[in-house]
């Protein structure tokens, strides 16, 4: 008997996207707006919305009701209504009021950048961690909206346990219960970076040096890293394919071993809450003993992204989360040189290095300027041991590189390259053999 299927497929989402575009100052450099609103279409069709329309609105002033102008509310409302659109996403923050407002007036769903950020990162979050960030971000976001989020808000009711006492209105009870979860989940987060604490304690006893792979979202970073490890992890042509941080061993081209990590991509304008939600991701990075700056050297708006990863990396050295230090620990990485017909095409200064993440070109140069790098933060030392020492000197072999060895009758002298932090564990841990020493930078 034939089989008839009931499977039906859902309508697409129609969504409008739009950027509300102040003239910019001269004296300040910003983002063309062609660019930011290329980005806000990326960001809006990541999760699976269709834009069919999308628009920049030049801003005379800010309305406290609406944030656009009387006119341009008339206009889009026509044009909703015309192609049938159900969301209409506008990148840049509104209050809840213009939130309210604007979807009273378009007769549809409104969501500013921060929500629509939102909705990607819980779409995205595959791990606990993960999880538990976005939906402290998600509740951080919600408990100034909750004015919009309830149509019962003044109903009063009696005492039923947690949900509130004689006389206490919804919107009170219902913002205390988003408050104790936050305290509950920023408990929980507390644990996991102590837990990632307690994981990075433990590298430093093997040690294996961190790498750690930074840019802009969509530059590439998962690429490369699946490039460099053989790893699988997800890697799309969208914005924020990666949330959850990913570590992997490799070996250089020296032998030497380092772990290497992959992290959330960065972005303009990120939303505050999430810059206090994601701070055990970055933990990673303020660990690293040298930063991969990835950026897509195609993208046309490259240097404004640029700049935007450093102004985060910068806001990290003053919230105390990175040293002064971390512009010495960064190599830039200029990917998908593919795009623009091959490294020798793309100009770079000589501390870049231009590659392909796809096609594999450059990554050998990548690996020795790591190398390089690993090689200018360590020292050589020179110790003279007693030949029956064999302990010490195996310690050295397997966390440094041994230049040169010298056995002679009643001792060995041996010459080591390694990092300050192995240098002092040796020098304490086998403080009873060592005869003579000394020690010069690498």
């Amino acid at each position: 008997m034939p089989t008839t299927s009931t499977e039906t497929t859902l309508p697409a989402t129609r969504a409008a996207v739009i950027l509300p575009w102040e003239r910019p100052d001269r004296d300040h450099d910003v983002r063309a707006a062609e660019a930011r609103l290329e980005e806000a279409i990326g960001l809006t069709s990541s999760i699976g919305l269709v834009v069919v329309l999308n628009a920049i609105l030049l801003l005379r002033a800010r309305r406290p009701a609406t944030l656009l102008g009387a006119g341009q509310v008339d206009s889009l409302r026509e044009a909703v209504a015309d192609k049938h659109i159900s969301v209409v996403v506008v990148d840049s923050r509104l209050s809840p009021g213009q939130q309210r407002n604007l979807e009273k007036a378009l007769g549809c769903k409104v969501i500013d950048r921060t929500g629509l950020i939102l909705d990607i990162f819980g779409a995205r979050a595959a791990t606990r961690e993960g999880s538990l960030q976005v939906e402290l971000a998600h509740l951080e976001y919600q408990r100034s909206r909750l004015v919009r989020l309830w149509t019962h808000l003044e109903r009063q009711r009696g005492g039923f346990g947690f949900l509130g006492g004689p006389g206490e209105t919804q919107i009170e009870a219902d913002r205390r219960m988003i408050g104790d979860r936050i305290v509950r989940l920023k408990r929980e987060l507390e644990q996991v970076r102590r837990t990632r604490g307690l994981h990075r304690t433990s590298r430093k006893r093997v040690p294996f040096p961190v790498v750690a792979l930074v840019g802009y979202t969509n530059a590439g970073k998962s690429t490369l890293f699946n490039a460099l490890t053989g790893a699988s992890v997800y890697a799309q042509d969208q914005l924020f394919a990666t949330l959850d941080p990913t570590m992997r061993a490799i070996e250089l081209p020296s032998g030497r071993k380092v772990i290497l990590s992959d992290t959330v991509g960065f972005i303009s304008d990120l939303p505050t809450e999430l810059i206090a939600a994601f701070r055990a991701t970055l933990e990673e990075v303020a660990e690293a003993d040298i930063i991969l700056h990835v950026r897509d050297i195609a993208h046309p708006d490259t240097a404004a992204q640029r700049a935007d990863v450093l102004a985060v990396l910068g806001d990290m050295e003053k919230d105390g989360m990175l040293d002064a230090e971390w512009p010495s620990r960064v190599i830039e990485v200029l990917n998908k040189a593919d795009l623009l017909g091959g490294i020798e095409e793309v100009p770079h200064r000589d501390d870049a290095v231009a590659i392909s993440a796809i096609t594999g070109e450059g990554l050998p140069a990548l690996m020795s300027a790591i190398d390089a790098h690993m090689t200018d933060s360590m020292v050589v030392a020179h110790y003279s041991l007693p030949a029956h020492a064999g302990g010490a000197v195996a310690w050295l072999y397997e966390h440094g590189e041994v230049i040169q060895r010298d056995d002679k009758e009643m001792r060995i002298d041996v010459t080591v390259r390694f990092h300050e932090v192995d240098r002092a564990r040796f020098e304490t841990q086998f403080s009873d053999v060592i005869q003579t020493q000394g020690s010069e930078s690498a």
